[in-house]
Formats: C-alpha cells, sequence, structure tokens
C-alpha cells in the first residue's frame, strides 16, 4: 500500500504559518521585543504561538499564552458588568449621570445632570481625559485614587457638548466604575470577577487589588522605550490604579478570546443589552471602518465580515483581537506600546490570524 498521497509535499511542509510569520516580523522588522498571540477556529481549537525574547536580561523565552497587561480591553469588562446592572433594573442606560452620583461631574461646560450612562459607555460624554494632565505615570509604582483621576479630569473644560460627537476617552470609565460601586456597594474588581471572571471560567484573569504591582503567572516582561534609539526599559512592575475600570485587568490571549466569545454568545447579557452593546457609532480614529458600540468595537477584516473585541494598550503592553460572528476569535499581544506604521501592524497581524 502506497501512503505518499497522504502526506504533504516538501513545499506544502516547509509554508511558514502566517501568523507565525507576521509574529516574527513585528520581531525582526519593528524591534519589538516580544510578541504572542492565540488563534481559535470555529469549533474552539486553540493555537498559540510566540516569537522573540521574554526577557532581554536573560534571554528567557516567551511563554506561550503568557498573561499581560490588557490595558482598555478592561472597558469591555466594565461595560459588561454596567449592562447587567442594567438588565437588573438596577441602572437606567439613559440615565444621567446625577441619578446615581449627584454633583459628582461638575466643571466647566461639565455638567453630570446632562451626561447619561450610555453616553459614557459610547464615548459621547465630552469629558476630558484624566491623562491629558500629564502627571499621571510618571510614578509607575503610584496608587491613585479613581477620585483622584477624575479631579484630574475636571480641572479642565469639556471638550464638547454631550452627544455632539465621538471622542475616545478613559475618564468616560472611571465615571462607569463609580456608578458601578455606588449600585452594587462593592469594589468595582470584586463585581468584574463575580460577574464575568468566575461565572465563565477565566481561569488567568484578574482585576489587581491595591498595590499588586506584579503580574502573577508566567508572563513576558513589558518595555518601553523613550526613542527608536534609546535602550528598553523593563517596566512590567507597576501600580495599574492609574487604569482602574478604563484598563488594569491582567489576563491572557486565550481568556480574552474566551471572553469575547461568550459575548457574542449571549452567556454574559440578555439580547436585549447585547444589542445595545452592538449598537455602533463611527470611531475612525481607531481605524477604517471601526465602529464603536458600548464598550465594543466592530473592525472591517479584509476576508470580508468584522470582528468585535476591544483592544487595549497599558505600559509595556498591547493586545488587539476578538471574535467573528462564525465564531473564530484570535488575539495578539506585544510587550511594548508601538506606534505609527509599527502599531498599524499588529491590527494586521489580527487580520492575518482571522482571515487566514
Amino acid at each position: 500500500m502506497t501512503t505518499g498521497a497522504l502526506l504533504p509535499s516538501a513545499a506544502s511542509a516547509a509554508k511558514p504559518d502566517p501568523v507565525q510569520k507576521s509574529l516574527n516580523a513585528l520581531v525582526t522588522d519593528d524591534k519589538m521585543p516580544a510578541a504572542l498571540a492565540s488563534v481559535a477556529d470555529r469549533e474552539g481549537r486553540t493555537r498559540h504561538y510566540t516569537a522573540g525574547v521574554g526577557d532581554l536580561r536573560t534571554g528567557a523565552k516567551v511563554p506561550k499564552d503568557g498573561q499581560v497587561r490588557a490595558g482598555s480591553n478592561t472597558k469591555a469588562f466594565t461595560a459588561v458588568v454596567t449592562l447587567q446592572l442594567v438588565a437588573e433594573k438596577k441602572l437606567a442606560l439613559d440615565a444621567p449621570v446625577d441619578t446615581y452620583l449627584p454633583g459628582l461631574l461638575r466643571g466647566e461646560g461639565i455638567d453630570g445632570r446632562h451626561i447619561t450612562i450610555r453616553q459614557l459607555l459610547q464615548h459621547t460624554s465630552g469629558l476630558p481625559e484624566y491623562l491629558d494632565k500629564g502627571a499621571v505615570l510618571k510614578d509607575r509604582q503610584r496608587y491613585y485614587e479613581p477620585r483622584e483621576l477624575l479631579d484630574s479630569a475636571l480641572a479642565q473644560k469639556a471638550h464638547f457638548s454631550p452627544g455632539a460627537k465621538w471622542e475616545y476617552n478613559n475618564t468616560n470609565y472611571l465615571v462607569a466604575g463609580l456608578i458601578i460601586q455606588k449600585v452594587t456597594g462593592r469594589p468595582l474588581g470584586e463585581e468584574i470577577n463575580r460577574r464575568i471572571v468566575d461565572r465563565i471560567g477565566l481561569r488567568h484573569t484578574y482585576f489587581p487589588t491595591p498595590g499588586d504591582m506584579t503580574i502573577r503567572e508566567p508572563h513576558a516582561k513589558g518595555y518601553h522605550r523613550d526613542a527608536a534609539d534609546s535602550p528598553w526599559r523593563d517596566v512590567t512592575e507597576l501600580d495599574p490604579s492609574w487604569g482602574w475600570a478604563a484598563g488594569a485587568v491582567i489576563t491572557t490571549n486565550s481568556d480574552l478570546n474566551r471572553f469575547y466569545t461568550a459575548l457574542l454568545d449571549g452567556k454574559l447579557l440578555p439580547p436585549a443589552q447585547l444589542a445595545q452593546m452592538r449598537t455602533t457609532v463611527p470611531a475612525e480614529a481607531r481605524g477604517p471602518g471601526v465602529r464603536y458600540g458600548l464598550g465594543l468595537t466592530s473592525t472591517p477584516l479584509s476576508c470580508g465580515g468584522v470582528y468585535w473585541g476591544h483592544g487595549g494598550t497599558a505600559l509595556g503592553y498591547r493586545t488587539r483581537g476578538g471574535v467573528t460572528e462564525d465564531g473564530r476569535a484570535a488575539g495578539i499581544a506585544v510587550t511594548t506600546a508601538p506606534t505609527g506604521a509599527a502599531s498599524q501592524r499588529v491590527e494586521a497581524a489580527v487580520d492575518t490570524a482571522l482571515c487566514r
């Protein structure tokens, strides 16, 4: 019996995997320390990829599916908890912030009586960005109370009237987190862990407790440099309180895939609230054709359709990815926060993973 017909040709066996090729390019061409990916097919079978070095000092390997700081993916978690509270009739999506936190939002052009919860979640509130004052992140080991961050935003004037336009803004989710705490009487992190992490079994995801500056499980170190010719600085350990409801979560690519898959499958929200979350407005500042819902983005794919996710950037890490309507999922992480063309190539790596 001949078996030759069942074996791959030498040419096909040697053909590089397109996902691995894209990660290798991020490391070799864009000079990123490391890149990680987790890609799941329609049946949920997952393959993990790595490229680069997990520790520039020791040369240690990149752990497969290692933990990363998920940055603004946290916004999707915060939005889900908010919408769960809407489903439980503890919040009203179109109620003003003052309904729950009277007098909290006051400033030049800022009035919480005219900003709704929906506008917070969709970035149409006009609130100024608390990171714009520049002091936050100068000392990455400093702890910030949420109200301290909010005061930094309220010292500025409103960017526009509520509902007038779309503008991505961390302050929106800072306020959403404060509303969650007021309504539930519990810390935001506990609500995220109880309502999402434990509910769908995200075994490698957590909301850091105050003062926890480490990444608990195997991970590639995160790096930052001030200029292209500057040396890399290890910024892995930091106090994530600066991001809080907008950016504190630590997770893995595969857990993010599991989260967005469960979300789109209706395992976290009733149909009415999931439909609200998927009701989008144009958000071209995040890329051509990108639209923003309530803590959820839709991004066009080169092979047709869109993928749903969010993405995030934290000092030392960037994560991108999401899930398609037919159940494919991909998460890409790099161990720095790239800009310009390098940033676009991280986005392209997601497209490669979902369209391969």
